[in-house]
């Protein structure tokens, strides 16, 4: 640990670690064999779902076709993350309040109708997921864990009072959607096509309610690397909190994000990448803006916060369980796995840090400065 000019305590750390033991999932997210453990190659945790190139909408059977390759024309190279073309499909259902949810449309990407009362507009009430689509060494196209994203977004909905997606409707809309874009997915290894899943009360109701429709929609683009340079650079904001015990903070809610633009802006203006928020108390780390956080302790401990106010990040769950593996069967120097409270020091401390997402994947955190 240093002292700068400016008082800040600062920690630079090596990230071989980290992309020794993970690059695990960067394989497991590639290779087209499954989630699998990387020494064994046995089957580890349920799923990578391949998306056949054909299929009726409504679960009807797969045609099997050769998987459309990626496009001509395009700079796969240097795509950045974000909304990198409009020139897409996005697959679109629709529910009445008390209802169920009906047929979907795949339709182009453009402007919905909402009218100024809907509920999302008012209220916040708005979920959304991220996933990505990959394309394997063996040709084919598959999305990690989809079901892990439906069943999040289930919890979302109901803590929202808004009606869950079937996971069998979400995970045949996803495919629809990837298969819609099948090749606006990057060649294998230079980016993905990430899904936005989006659920929305798009009803309008003036008084604070429910709303009387909701609009169900998942739009794609591919991308590239979410944090550029060799790891994140991350600002700890001790000035606002993302979240609260007993709050929100657990779910995937459309209103949990824009508070943390300013602060953002501010750390990336001043030369970071993002921001790490703490807990509360003030005196724990809590997660990125949009990531999960772990580090390894002096003792060769994998340190994260517990769930409770953080998201509980599907990459999160993949990394937890693998570190499980790798500890247990005494891999790359892991010691043990611990969820629980990671002080401020903790973290000044460590030998290792880095953050995890879909859009993040596994990113080895550079340097901490608080």
């Amino acid at each position: 640990m240093a002292s700068r000019g400016d008082s800040r305590k600062e920690r630079r750390r090596g990230n071989g670690w980290a992309v020794a033991a993970f690059g695990a999932i960067g394989l497991l997210l590639f290779n087209g064999r499954g989630f699998v453990s990387p020494k064994s190659n046995a089957p580890l945790l349920s799923s990578q779902r391949t998306v056949s190139s054909a299929r009726s909408a409504r679960g009807g059977s797969a045609a099997v076709h050769a998987v459309p390759a990626p496009r001509d024309g395009v700079d796969w190279e240097n795509l950045g993350f974000g909304l990198t073309t409009r020139d897409t499909q996005m697959v679109v259902a629709k529910c009445q309040k008390d209802g169920e949810w009906a047929d979907f449309q795949v339709q182009p990407y453009g402007p919905m109708e909402m009218e100024p009362a809907a509920t999302a507009l008012n209220y916040g009430q708005a979920l959304f997921e991220g996933m990505k689509a990959h394309r394997t060494s063996k040709g084919r196209i598959v999305l990690f864990r989809p079901e892990m994203n439906a069943r999040r977004m289930a919890r979302g909905a109901e803590r929202f009072l808004m009606p869950p997606i079937p996971e069998k409707l979400f995970l045949e809309m996803c495919g629809a959607a990837v298969r819609a874009n099948a090749d606006w997915v990057p060649p294998e290894g230079k980016g993905e096509l990430y899904l936005r899943p989006l659920l929305i009360g798009s009803g309008g109701a003036l008084g604070v309610g429910a709303s009387p429709e909701y609009t169900f929609v998942i739009y794609a683009a591919p991308v590239g690397r979410y944090f550029s340079g060799a790891g994140a650079r991350l600002l700890v904001e001790g000035s606002h909190n993302r979240a609260a015990p007993l709050g929100t903070g657990d779910v995937k809610a459309a209103g949990n994000y824009a508070p943390c633009f300013a602060p953002q802006k501010a750390a990336k203006d001043a030369g970071y990448s993002d921001i790490l928020y703490l807990d509360a108390s003030g005196e724990h780390i809590e997660e990125a803006a949009a990531s999960n956080f772990f580090c390894v302790d002096k003792d060769g401990v994998l340190r994260t916060p517990d769930l409770g106010t953080i998201l509980p990040g599907v990459t999160r769950d993949s990394t937890l369980h693998l570190a499980r593996l790798m500890a247990a069967a005494g891999e790359a120097g892991l010691k043990g796995v611990k969820e629980g409270s990671v002080s401020v020091e903790d973290v000044l401390a460590s030998s290792e840090a880095f953050v995890t997402g879909t859009g993040a994947g596994v990113t080895p955190v550079a340097h901490v400065a608080v």
